[in-house]
């Protein structure tokens, strides 16, 4: 006879994990029927001949196992692809592995790169995947807290938080939710720090091709001393609009590929094969379409940041990603990050994110991430009723 007894004892790591500000806030505006500056994603799909090779693709090629590294014909498009954009001289059948978003490619990453106890140093503001990651891996986490509005990295931080137990970097740039760029002297700092102290970087680039205004991604792989140490990380999701296909993909040499390979072989094996074949198409665009694309989220970030300038928000500068930030505290509002957010999205309909929810620790709590990647009415309509909130406080 049942006692009824609920099992205990799960995973310590993942139950003390809340529910992500993602999910909360997105349910919050399908709920009370708002409009989403939150989550990061299009309101409208990219690159409709990526879409329709896909859709061919499943009728007319093998819907089998692909291989667990990824198609051939992927892997060599992604190490052409940042050929011809980044200078990076990769082999694509030893130096990439496919994998199901770039969410698994760090777990792969991690997972297979570190040991119980090593530490692991990451940047606050953070992705809120890296914590758990790191933490279901053994890892120790460091951190090195960020601050607006430039969000700068210092040869003193990294002083402070790397040590002779150091074993890995996270690096995210450009940087989500801060959506700074770094450049040359920065990047230095952290590849010096690296190789003075023999650690693997596992560099997140998702955002690489949405940089603004001129500036230039320079990925830390391709720094002196960089190349045999680093992992970079992509996704097509981004690079072509479509963030519901989930296909990422890590570059590295291949002793750090291999040890990659085998963690992604255990937590997603493989990825669709229309999927990769399709983005394998994309990959092969050249700038013809990567402009337009990066002008066309240039424009959405301009038309939201003049619409809440006029009224009266001070905006923090934007040079890549899809997100555009607002200072609570220069605008003269003194609630916090998720007061605001709470009452904006309750009282006004409109979701933000509260870049709070960034921090494992000492948290900055006077900015809200917004999502400028909405068609203009989308962008129009969130103006209005943030102005509304901000005769809230």
């Amino acid at each position: 006879m049942s006692d009824n007894h609920t099992p205990t004892g799960f995973n310590p790591v993942l139950t003390a994990q809340p529910r992500t500000i993602f999910d909360v806030m997105s349910s919050l505006a399908r709920e009370l029927d708002a409009i989403n500056l939150g989550q990061g994603f299009p309101d409208q799909d990219g690159s409709p001949d990526v879409r329709a090779f896909a859709a061919e693709s499943l009728l007319k090629d093998s819907n089998q196992y692909p291989p667990s590294l990824g198609l051939p014909q992927l892997r060599n498009a992604v190490a052409d692809h940042y050929r011809r954009f980044q200078g990076l001289d990769l082999d694509g059948m030893s130096e990439v592995v496919v994998t199901s978003g770039a969410t698994e490619a760090l777990a792969a990453a991690i997972f297979g790169l570190i040991s119980p106890g090593d530490e692991v140093v990451m940047f606050q503001p953070l992705y809120d995947a890296y914590l758990p990651l790191v933490k279901m891996a053994g890892g120790v986490p460091r951190f090195v807290r960020l601050e607006p509005p430039h969000w700068k990295i210092t040869a003193e931080a990294l002083d402070a938080v790397f040590s002779p137990k150091t074993k890995l970097v996270l690096f995210n740039d450009p940087l989500n939710p801060s959506a700074v760029v770094y450049g040359l002297d920065e990047l230095t700092l952290l590849a010096d720090a690296c190789i003075r102290n023999d650690v693997i970087a596992v560099c997140d680039e998702v955002w690489e091709h949405l940089v603004y205004d001129g500036r230039q991604h320079i990925p830390l792989i391709a720094l002196p001393g960089m190349r045999e140490r680093t992992v970079k990380i992509g996704s097509a999701g981004k690079i072509f609009s479509l963030t519901g296909w989930k296909i990422g993909f890590i570059c590295a040499a291949p002793p750090l590929a291999t040890a990659i390979a085998k963690a992604h072989a255990f937590l997603t094996f493989t990825t669709p094969p229309n999927l990769q074949l399709a983005v394998a198409y994309g990959m092969g665009k050249d700038d013809g379409y990567f402009a337009p694309m990066r002008e066309g989220f240039a424009r959405s970030r301009d038309r939201l940041a003049a619409g809440l300038t006029a009224e009266g928000f001070s905006i923090l500068p934007s040079q890549g990603t899809y997100f555009l930030l607002l200072d609570l505290k220069a605008s003269g509002i003194e609630a916090d990050d998720w007061t605001f957010s709470q009452r904006a999205v309750r009282e006004c309909g409109v979701a933000t994110i509260p870049v709070s929810a960034f921090y494992a620790e000492d948290p900055i709590t006077s900015v809200v991430r917004l999502c400028f990647c909405k068609k203009d009415e989308t962008l129009d309509a969130g103006i209005e009723r943030l102005a509304k909130a901000r005769k809230l406080f």
